[in-house]
């Protein structure tokens, strides 16, 4: 009997344990599970908020970008033959850009899916192959440019002599070099305000932050944390999402202040999504997860 109570007590202290650290969490919503959409695809990567609150993401293995609705919930293929689309962002106009490297481009994706080569090459060579981008306010694209071998390429070896990050002008009419002197860059966000550029170096294991000038250079890089990342986002209060090993957030002094398990070998890419933005969308190997969140996405 005395066996029985004791392990009804520990049963229960786990429980209650569970309870308050769910609860005392600054910036997941109390009760809040993390939800598995489904597991059906090969290799899931880049969601991409739309204006209504709609998710697009890719699996690239297979060619395709989906639609998770904000509505019902519901994922519908969006479209085939994407150029092996990876990293995705809209931009103010609604157009969907894509790092689509099946030949190493960026693309412009329009509502009615015809499709417009943003970048082809830099200084008349193929890029490593564009992987993830974000949109800076004033319609500037940044986009990370690391080299991941894939077998439907006929190369293998890189044409750029680096592993960098570029700018994409406005006007879509200019590409330079952003930042350099990096292993193997992944993933990019900035914050609203266009002011600062998170980009993870995950060959090097951190993740740096930089000052974005008027013109669109970058300047005074700094430490963000000695953890890189695959994909990345940030929430109205300034936290820094990483992800990898499940979800790890980092206040914007660089403080961790949450980690979120997700039972995947790989968690690739992450953003916020639903109608209030308050639902963590997060790609995760062959699947895809949502969590109710207390904060809010940009």
């Amino acid at each position: 009997m005395k066996k029985t109570t004791t392990s009804i007590l520990m049963l229960f202290l786990f429980v209650v344990n569970g309870f308050a650290q769910q609860t005392k969490s600054k910036i997941i919503a109390k009760g809040a599970i993390l939800t598995k959409l489904s597991g059906e695809y090969a290799f899931t990567e880049g969601p991409a908020v739309d204006a209504q609150g709609n998710v697009f993401f890719t699996d690239q293995p297979n060619d395709k970008i989906y639609k998770w609705t904000a509505n019902d919930g519901m994922i519908s293929l969006y479209m085939d033959k994407t150029g092996r689309s990876n990293g995705l962002y809209f931009d103010r106009e609604g157009n969907l850009l894509s790092c689509a490297d099946l030949e190493n481009q960026l693309w412009k994706i329009d509502k009615n899916q015809k499709v417009t080569v943003l970048v082809n090459d830099f200084e008349g060579k193929k890029f490593n192959g564009p992987n993830d981008l974000w949109i800076a306010p004033n319609g500037g694209v940044y986009f990370t440019d690391p080299f991941y071998p894939r077998k439907y390429w006929t190369r293998t070896t890189m044409e750029l002599p680096e592993k960098r990050v570029y700018y994409l002008s406005p006007d879509k009419k200019t590409v330079t070099i952003a930042a350099r002197e990096l292993v193997m860059p992944n993933g990019i966000i900035g914050t609203a305000n266009g002011k600062t550029l998170y980009v993870a170096d995950i060959g090097d294991k951190k993740t740096y932050s930089y000052q974005i000038n008027t013109d669109g250079t970058l300047s005074n890089r700094k430490l963000f944390t000695a953890m890189g990342s695959d994909g990345m986002t940030v929430d109205r209060k300034g936290n820094v999402y990483l992800v990898g090993k499940g979800v790890t957030v980092f206040d914007k002094n660089g403080n961790q202040i949450e980690h979120i398990d997700v039972n995947e070998p790989w968690t690739a890419n992450i953003t916020f999504g639903g109608k209030d933005r308050q639902t963590l969308f997060i790609t995760a190997s062959k699947s895809v997860y949502t969590l109710k969140m207390k904060v809010k996405g940009v």
